[in-house]
């Protein structure tokens, strides 16, 4: 019995020693680390843009009058001097004529003016009539000249009403809503404009830059002008989530700070061949923001832990947990940390949730590269 019970306590005793090796070779997991070194990371950093044509011209009437004919339909294309509505011409036809007859009228006072002056002189000249006789004819033809010029300006009224009776447009662009029909009173007090011309062919996109971010720009670039003439590209991504057909440029930086916001207006400019960009639409510009010796980790070796970023670096084989904070634009697959990290330092990139503050990690140490 005694062989037996040996024997007994020996069988258990490997079977506790191969258990145990089982247990700490299934704890054993080959992690994936890698080694951060300092990189030049490219960041697309979006702000809110608010879309305007080149020109938004509203078209008010310059004259009082029905309108008697709309020639043009909303979301038209129009050229520049196209007529677009035609206001009631009779009354201004009428007065046309009336000036116009008060011209040949004026003339006429002018000539008969002339031909008695000239009879006065000529008498004068023959001692006939004394100096008031002729000064008295000089005063009349003067008269006569100042009532036809009047005369003359206000057949120029006329015609420039009458002109105005037909209203153009102004520019190249795209009509847009038309709230007055024909048959409708307008005069030039009229809250509301006949319509807006908005030259689209060209979109001005505006959006605006915190006095911090404008300032470190400027000191970037060296100064305003350089900065516009220097600056990339730019993207524009529009309210549906898709990026526009096309890029734009900067085009002006405003010097004056909005005292409510504490921020600074820019505009850039986006050509509009397709006709896609709306006047007073939205979107989000993107403008890529080179970082150099920033430290770019995979999303993977990250995880969250009350609102809190985190890393585990391996220390001496042992993985310790190490909060960081990053960059709040990312491309979806990688961070860039701000803080928390420096280069040289080794971290666990895959498999972080099933980590231990404190656990062994083994693992292949790989070097991110360089991109620069």
């Amino acid at each position: 019995m005694k062989l037996f019970d040996l024997l007994l306590v020996l069988s258990l005793s490997i079977a506790l020693i191969s258990c145990k090796d089982k247990q700490t070779e299934q704890g054993k997991i080959n992690y994936s680390v890698m080694t951060v070194v300092p990189t030049t990371v490219t960041l697309d950093e979006p702000f809110t843009a608010t879309i305007k044509g080149r020109q938004d011209i509203e078209i008010y009437p310059q004259v009082s009058g029905t309108i008697t004919k709309v020639c043009v339909t909303e979301g038209q294309y129009v050229k520049r001097g196209q007529l677009l509505f035609v206001i009631d011409q009779v009354p201004y036809k009428a007065a046309l004529q009336t000036a116009t007859a008060n011209v040949a009228a004026a003339e006429s006072n002018v000539e008969t003016a002339k031909l008695e002056l000239d009879s006065k002189q000529m008498l004068f000249n023959e001692n006939v009539v004394s100096d008031y006789d002729l000064a008295t004819a000089k005063n009349a033809y003067n008269v006569a000249l100042a009532q036809l010029r009047q005369a003359e300006a206000q057949e120029l009224n006329a015609r420039n009403s009458l002109s105005y009776t037909s209203v153009t447009s102004p520019s190249d662009g795209v009509v847009g809503i038309l709230p007055f029909k024909a048959g409708a009173l307008v005069s030039p007090q009229i809250a509301q404009p006949l319509t807006t011309v908005s030259d689209n062919s060209v979109m001005y996109v505006y959006f605006s830059l915190s006095e911090k971010e404008l300032q470190s720009m400027i000191r970037k670039y060296g100064n305003t002008e350089k900065m516009i003439a220097q600056m990339p590209e730019i993207k524009l991504q529009l309210s549906d989530g898709t990026v526009y057909d096309g890029t734009g440029r900067v085009e002006s930086v405003s010097g004056v700070l909005n005292q409510a916001t504490g921020s600074g207006q820019i505009r850039a400019s986006f050509e509009n061949k397709s006709g896609i960009l709306l006047t007073g639409g939205t979107g989000n510009v993107v403008i890529p923001h080179e970082i150099h010796d920033a430290i770019s980790i995979p999303q993977s070796a990250v995880y969250e832990l009350q609102d809190k970023l985190f890393v585990y670096k391996v220390i001496d084989g042992k993985a310790q947990s190490t909060p960081i904070t990053v960059h709040q634009v990312n491309d979806g697959k990688t961070y860039t940390v701000l803080s928390g990290l420096s280069s040289g330092d080794v971290i666990v990139t895959k498999g972080v949730g099933m980590i231990k503050n404190g656990d062994s990690v083994s693992g292949k140490s790989e070097k991110k590269e360089d991109k620069k």
